[in-house]
């Protein structure tokens, strides 16, 4: 008998243990690693993609978070949805756009924070078909970039400026009015007045209906439209005063949704479930490169950076902030050269054409890549057996057993590379496989390494790159 009870007690620690364990993991689903990294090699083999952020904020043209930035009441925004009528709109224009800049994936704005759906939803009459266009324009979209052989992302906002259930919190533009949009600068001390005005300002809004619609419409999007490969879910803020995350969103039952739908899809990292196996899977930067390839638990994760041509996600006429081609290029060069994908994005004008800036971008973007997309495509971060000359990035195909030398300082003396005599069957300029003849390097004391000899004639390339074919 005491010995049964002595089993008894053994099984009940076990059980315990096991529970805390499985409680620690906090798992979505069940995955392996090897699972997750074929799930998710078509993405990593791509490294770069399109975002299209177009809402009704196209027409005042001044920025995505016009609503919120200036405080626009439902009734104050509604003479956009009245007026909304893309009649230029031309999907499989935009997709040739994107495949011929080099772009393998896209992801669009089926909703953004401003509520507005591009989708026939059938639970708001807040949609492109219920304004002067008419049309499901993110039928019209799939239908083309899938044309195209483009893979199919879509983004959809968290939180809702438009729902009238949606609560009003310190983004929305009806927030206290001493409140601003920069998370710096709202004040995180406890105010009774600033309490009082939340509690009497969402009387009668209930979250949890919201919550329900914005379950309903992510099942929507990842039903009616077929296979999906990404959806980008944005964004929580729950260590902001009266911010929202998982609780809000009800992420937990969210995500296990998204993947019981589509179990082959891309989740990005935003729906405040980090410490969740399955609750992501890739890391989100915005609008910057971190300084080394990004990790999580000690391990190197899936990241990819999202970036705008200028300082506006949306259309913004008057932006004058446009990055040059040479920075958009060094940004895919180096987000590759530390193992993450680029996300650049396009915001389409009110009329449904790109930007001529944005259409300009794109065609310089598309004649580099044309050449010398090999350093991008199926490449990473290089081993750390090769360091990058000053001057220069390296990215590295392991299945082709390739080196790319991207040339940002062009000299005309040559390139040293360390440890590489022996190492290097051929070197050839990517962009024309014209030869680059090297040899040892000639100081004793660096014997192991080899001296690339660039012309001095730099060529007719934004950023030359050298492909070193490997012993």
């Amino acid at each position: 008998m005491k010995s049964n009870k002595s089993i008894q007690k053994w099984l009940s620690v076990l059980l315990l243990f096991t529970s805390l364990v499985s409680f620690s993991q906090k798992k979505i689903w069940d995955e392996t690693k090897a699972e997750k990294k074929e799930r998710m090699a078509w993405w990593t083999d791509a490294r770069f993609g399109m975002f299209i952020h177009w809402g009704l904020y196209a027409q005042p043209a001044r920025h995505e978070w016009v609503k919120s930035k200036e405080r626009m009441s439902n009734e104050d925004y509604q003479k956009y949805f009245d007026v909304f009528n893309p009649d230029l709109f031309d999907p499989t224009d935009w997709a040739k756009q994107a495949k011929a800049a080099g772009m393998k994936y896209v992801v669009i704005t089926a909703k953004h924070h401003e509520g507005f759906n591009l989708f026939d939803s059938k639970y708001t009459d807040y949609k492109a078909t219920n304004t002067p266009y008419g049309k499901d324009i993110l039928e019209e979209w799939v239908s083309a970039f899938r044309a195209e052989g483009l893979k199919i992302g879509f983004y959809y906002s968290l939180f809702d400026w438009h729902h009238p259930d949606f609560t009003i919190d310190i983004k929305h533009p009806l927030r206290y009015p001493q409140h601003s949009n920069g998370p710096e600068r709202i004040a995180a001390n406890k105010n009774p007045k600033i309490d009082q005005y939340y509690k009497e300002v969402n009387k009668g809004r209930d979250l949890k209906k919201y919550q329900n619609y914005l379950h309903n419409q992510v099942r929507e999007i990842l039903t009616n439209y077929g296979k999906i490969d990404i959806i980008w879910l944005d964004f929580s803020y729950p260590h902001l005063p009266f911010g929202k995350g998982r609780e809000e969103w009800d992420s937990e039952r969210l995500i296990k949704m998204v993947r019981e739908l589509q179990p082959h899809i891309l989740v990005n990292n935003r729906a405040d479930l980090d410490e969740y196996w399955g609750g992501w899977d890739f890391i989100t930067p915005e609008q910057h490169i971190p300084e080394s390839w990004p990790e999580e638990n000690g391990e190197k994760a899936y990241w990819e950076t999202c970036a705008t041509f200028s300082g506006s996600w949306g259309y913004y006429r008057d932006e004058i902030s446009w990055k040059t081609n040479r920075h958009l290029l060094s940004m895919l060069i180096e987000t590759t050269s530390k193992g993450g994908n680029l996300l650049l994005n396009v915001g389409p004008t009110a009329r449904g054409t790109f930007d001529y800036r944005a259409e300009n971008a794109l065609e310089k973007i598309g004649d580099w890549m044309r050449v010398n997309s090999r350093s991008i495509y199926g490449c990473t971060q290089a081993p750390k057996s090769w360091k990058a000359p000053k001057g220069t990035m390296l990215t590295f195909n392991a299945k082709t057993n390739r080196l790319y030398i991207h040339i940002m300082d062009y000299k005309t003396n040559g390139i040293r590379l360390s440890n590489a005599f022996g190492k290097v069957k051929y070197a050839q300029f990517l962009h024309d496989a014209s030869e680059v003849n090297f040899v040892k390097y000639w100081k004793p004391e660096h014997a192991d390494d080899i001296i690339l000899r660039t012309p001095a004639l730099k060529p007719n390339v934004e950023i030359p790159v050298i492909e070193l074919i490997l012993e």
